[in-house]
């Protein structure tokens, strides 16, 4: 088990005050057998008052309102959680899914609904035909094949932070090489739905279990593919692993355009915006962000 802090800072300046619209925050960590959620609190300057919904992937979702005008909009999400998943995960496959191709039970198969479908066009069928080429024979070892699969991605693209907002397709992703977290998880989930599997992109926060670890100091993506037994399991592309071990959490969704950790606008001058940052660090439990134990 590991007790970790949690700081993510986001900061928008403006060059002349504008008035604050509401902002949809995505950043309280997501509860579950693997992470303990010991405390949680946003604060925002100007401050922001705070009321709490659920959407429908059940992530929870912050909407903080604004009374005044400003040049400078801070949003602070601190927390302390705990990790209990392991390095080493054994899954404990359903029988029937063991050998791939297998079918979904009805119900699950209907409850995915769209976590199955492609969402990005390929009308020359390109992403079908690279997934396709990891399966070993007629009937593959289904975590065999997801293994691959990610491991895939991991060595065929090389991981290259971007700050523009966005991603890239898929298909754009296989022929430059190279992309973002969220590239390389897009491509993992499409990757894994022309398959045929219920697949789910998850964005939080990573922990660098390794020194070799990419994708820290910033919110992380991964993906998550459902498989009949375990349920939904985590598969990091950027970092080639498998399981929730180092990964934090926030958000789940079918599209990574719906896993924004901070959204929102203003009414003022067009150009009024001038710069965000935004500042992530995952550590060891502290008593206080002062550094103190």
């Amino acid at each position: 088990m590991l007790t970790l802090s949690l700081l993510h800072r986001t900061v928008y300046r403006y060059s002349k005050p504008v008035q604050l619209l509401p902002h949809r925050l995505q950043l309280r960590p997501r509860e579950g057998q693997e992470l303990k959620l010991l405390r949680h609190e946003i604060a925002c300057v100007p401050h922001a008052a705070i009321s709490w919904s659920k959407d429908v992937f059940g992530n929870e979702i912050a909407v903080a309102s604004f009374a005044v005008t400003t040049d400078r909009l801070t949003i602070e999400s601190t927390a302390t959680v705990e990790l209990y998943a392991s390095s080493w995960p054994v899954f404990d496959i359903d029988v029937s899914a063991i050998a791939y191709p297998f079918n979904y039970a009805e119900g699950d198969w209907i409850d995915l609904g769209a976590l199955t479908v492609p969402q990005y066009e390929d009308e020359k069928g390109k992403l079908p035909q690279w997934a396709r080429s990891f399966i070993a024979s007629s009937s593959t070892d289904t975590l065999s094949l997801l293994k691959d699969l990610n491991l895939g991605v991991n060595r065929q693209i090389a991981y290259q932070s971007r700050e523009d907002a966005g991603t890239q397709s898929p298909v754009h992703t296989l022929l430059r090489g190279w992309g973002s977290c969220r590239d390389l998880s897009i491509l993992l989930v499409e990757s894994a739905r022309v398959l045929g599997f219920g697949a789910r992109i998850v964005s939080g926060y990573l922990l660098p279990l390794e020194p070799r670890t990419v994708g820290t100091g910033a919110t992380h993506a991964w993906a998550e593919i459902f498989v009949p037994g375990p349920g939904w399991i985590a598969f990091d592309p950027t970092n080639g692993t498998m399981g929730g071990a180092g990964l934090i959490p926030t958000t789940v969704a079918r599209g990574i355009f719906q896993a924004v950790p901070a959204s929102g606008s203003f009414v003022g001058p067009s150009d009024a915006f001038k710069s965000m940052e935004v500042e992530v660090i995952v550590r060891e439990a502290f008593d206080s962000w002062s550094g103190e134990r």
